[in-house]
C-alpha cells in the first residue's frame, strides 16, 4: 500500500532505490501506513488489504489485530464519516492534527516555519494539490519513511533522521496519538491510535539510545 501523497521531493533522486536495513524498512514502513490512514479515509482496496495483516503480542502488534479485525467489519462509508468527524468537522473535527497546534496551541507557527525550512533542505515540497499545511501528521509521517528509505535528495545520516524526530514529531506526535486512541469519534481508528503511540515511543528510545 502506498502513502497518499501529501508531498513531493522537489528533485528526482537520481540515485535509484538504495539498500536499507531490515529494522529501518520495517519503520518506514509502519510511517508509511500511519500516512496512509490519516492522510484520507482509506478506499476499499486499501481496507482488503488491511485484513491480511497479523500482529504480536506488543502494542503495535494488538494494534494491528484490531485495525485488521476491523476493516473487515467496517464500510468505507463509515471509514469517511469517522475519518470526517475526527478531522475535519462542521468547522474543525475532534482532534487537529498539527504539529503547531499541539506545540502552541494555535495553527500556523513557528513550529511550521522551522519544518518547512527543513523541508527545503532535503529537497521537499507540499504536494500541489494539499493544501492543508505540512505540519499534520499525515505528511510528517510520509516525510519521516521518505528520509529513511533515502527517497529525496540525498542519503539522510540516522543523526538527521533524529534531529527531524526531534524536532517535529517527538515533541507532539505521542500525544496526538494517545488523543486519537481515545477520541470519542474514533472506532477504526483507536487501533490507528494504539500503533501510533506505541511506535512514537519506540523511535524515541530508539534514538536515545543512539546517542
Amino acid at each position: 500500500m502506498e502513502p497518499q501523497n501529501q508531498i513531493d521531493s522537489a528533485s528526482a533522486d537520481s540515485r535509484g532505490a538504495i539498500n536499507i536495513e531490515t529494522e529501518d524498512r520495517l519503520r518506514a514502513d509502519l510511517y508509511s501506513l500511519l500516512a496512509l490512514l490519516l492522510a484520507k479515509p482509506p478506499e476499499p482496496d486499501v481496507l482488503t488489504k488491511l485484513q491480511e495483516f497479523t500482529g504480536e503480542s506488543t502494542d503495535i502488534g494488538s494494534g494491528v489485530k484490531t485495525l485488521a479485525k476491523l476493516a473487515g467489519k467496517i464500510s468505507p462509508k463509515a471509514c469517511e464519516k469517522e475519518f470526517n468527524a475526527l478531522f475535519i468537522g462542521l468547522g474543525r473535527g475532534e482532534l487537529l492534527p498539527y504539529a503547531s497546534f499541539y506545540m502552541t496551541g494555535f495553527l500556523n507557527e513557528k513550529p511550521l516555519a522551522r519544518l518547512r525550512q527543513d523541508m527545503r533542505a532535503f529537497g521537499i515540497s507540499r504536494a500541489e494539490d494539499v493544501f492543508e499545511p505540512e505540519d499534520n501528521i499525515a505528511s510528517l509521517c510520509e516525510m519521516m519513511a521518505g528520509l529513511i528509505q533515502g527517497s529525496f535528495l540525498r542519503p539522510v545520516s540516522l543523526q538527521e533522521q533524529r534531529d527531524f524526530f526531534r524536532t517535529h514529531i517527538g515533541p507532539w506526535a505521542g500525544h496526538f496519538f494517545s488523543d486519537l486512541e481515545a477520541a470519542k469519534n474514533s472506532v477504526f481508528y483507536a487501533p490507528v491510535g494504539t500503533i501510533g503511540r506505541a511506535f512514537m515511543q519506540i523511535e524515541s528510545e530508539a534514538f536515545r539510545l543512539d546517542e
